[in-house]
């Protein structure tokens, strides 16, 4: 399935790249999206213990099984201020 993954803040930096489309089996988890961009985008790897995603207008955990077209967000942490 493909899924369109935006990063924000400094993971877009380190990503180098704002938005890159990726290929993952029908059956995949967050977890498997992140083990796929952490392989492509190392840097990022780093920030593993504090990313966010959210699937559409919802956060999501690790296990969260993806569906086909989804839009994804890796964030850092939001601060409010």
């Amino acid at each position: 399935m493909k899924l369109r993954v935006q990063f924000y803040a400094q993971l877009r930096d380190l990503a180098g790249a704002q938005v890159v489309d990726v290929d993952l089996p029908e059956d995949a988890a967050v977890s498997d999206l992140l083990q796929g961009v952490y392989a492509r985008f190392p840097a990022l790897r780093s920030h593993d213990k504090t990313i966010l995603v959210a699937a559409g207008l919802e956060f999501v955990d690790r296990n969260y099984k993806l569906k086909p077209g989804a839009e994804i967000s890796i964030m850092p942490p939001v601060q409010g201020g």
